[in-house]
């Protein structure tokens, strides 16, 4: 019997020499999920100008404590004029600070009298002034390259005026479902037959960690099938991912047909679900083939195809998911193999339960319906409830 292979050194051979897709230029309205290939420097201060934090009244320090006449008004997105000596200027949240004015003071403390503004004597000079550059400052980096571009990031980038951003390209999927038992939903089901689940699945994980479907087809339980369309998809794709067919029964192709077009790295690995999992290249391109079971494929997705998909777009948030410890609500007992149980997470006053699905079978695909995370459990390793346990956040 083959030595069972660890996830690291899955991982480790997975991505060995991998190098990152060509960069392309594309729209900024169109970059939203996109990773950044060149760091992108600022060309603007953000705020442009020194500007009020709320509404009130703009005034000297030097003058506080006094009755002052208001000497103009100034809302936001209006150029003001020097502040005449010895008066204040009534100003609205985002209006820019008037020349020689170097405080402002909400309206809620300012009483009005004969037309005079009466400022209290207790504020602090600059209070409730946003000072120009606070947020950014033109020339330095506003955004690194491998930064994946979502909300916040595309504000940024708004806020400068930039349009254009140069972005690495998609990473090209080919997605093989093999087997004779399985059939499209909406198709009718023979005896022996169920429905393709993983397909719609893993295309929403892909899709989710920023891959190009360029080729779903089914592979039916035949050898020459299976390696014509292995050859295929190594002619379009950068990464090949099957369903099915590394099992060593006599109907599993897919890890023969890998080894005749190119090369087996791994298969077999330590772990639960997803022990029969193949790994490989045909020339440059990645194959990895997932097990039939949708649980299998679930976990899979995250554990390999997620990092091997960042490191084609060379985002480092991406090589690994974020980790939390949890209190265990569970008991488990593991052998030779990792597990990777679904668990709910509950964020408590007391820190946070991992609650595990009652049924962790592989083909139970119900337990991911609402898995936040994957407990990671050791090989060897007995879990009691209340103990702490490593958890894998299920996060782009």
């Amino acid at each position: 019997m083959a030595e069972l292979q660890s996830v690291e050194r899955a991982l480790s051979a997975l991505l060995d020499g991998v190098s990152p897709s060509e960069p392309e230029w594309i729209n900024c309205t169109q970059a939203a999920g996109r990773v950044l290939a060149e760091t992108v420097t600022a060309r603007l201060d953000v705020p442009p100008a020194d500007n009020s934090a709320m509404d009130g009244y703009a005034l000297r320090h030097a003058d506080a404590g006094q009755a002052l006449p208001v000497s103009q008004r100034v809302a936001a997105g209006h150029a003001p004029e020097p502040l005449a000596s010895g008066t204040c200027a009534r100003i609205f949240t985002g209006g820019e600070i008037p020349p020689g004015a170097d405080t402002v003071v909400m309206q809620e403390r300012v009483m009005m009298h004969e037309q005079l503004a009466i400022i209290p004597g207790d504020i602090e000079c600059g209070d409730n002034v946003r000072r120009r550059g606070r947020d950014v400052r033109a020339g330095t980096p506003l955004l690194e390259a491998g930064t994946r571009l979502e909300a916040a990031a595309l504000g940024h980038l708004a806020g400068q005026g930039i349009t254009q951003v140069a972005v690495h390209r998609r990473p090209r999927i080919a997605l093989l479902s093999t087997g004779d038992e399985i059939v499209e939903p909406g198709q009718t089901l023979a005896p022996g037959q169920i429905h393709n689940s993983n397909r719609p699945m893993l295309s929403r994980l892909l899709e989710r960690f920023g891959a190009d479907l360029v080729m779903r087809e089914h592979v039916a339980d035949d050898f020459a099938t299976t390696q014509r369309l292995l050859r295929d998809a190594a002619a379009c794709a950068d990464i090949i991912v099957t369903t099915g067919g590394v099992s060593v029964g006599e109907e599993d192709h897919v890890k023969h047909a890998l080894e005749s077009l190119g090369r087996l790295d791994l298969w077999q690995l330590a772990m639960r679900p997803g022990k029969p999992l193949a790994l490989g290249r045909i020339g440059e391109t990645r194959v990895v083939g997932l097990p039939g079971n949708p649980v299998s494929c679930f976990v899979g997705a995250w554990v390999y195809l997620r990092p091997l998909i960042g490191a084609f777009l060379a985002c480092p948030r991406m090589a690994t998911l974020p980790r939390l410890w949890a209190r265990a609500d569970f008991e488990t007992r593991t052998q030779a193999r990792r597990h990777y149980m679904r668990v709910g997470l509950e964020f408590t006053s007391e820190g946070v339960v991992a609650h595990a699905f009652a049924d962790q079978n592989s083909a139970v695909l119900s337990s991911c319906l609402e898995a936040d995370a994957l407990a990671v459990i050791p090989e060897h390793t007995t879990v009691r409830a209340g103990e702490q346990v490593e958890c894998l956040w299920l996060t782009e």
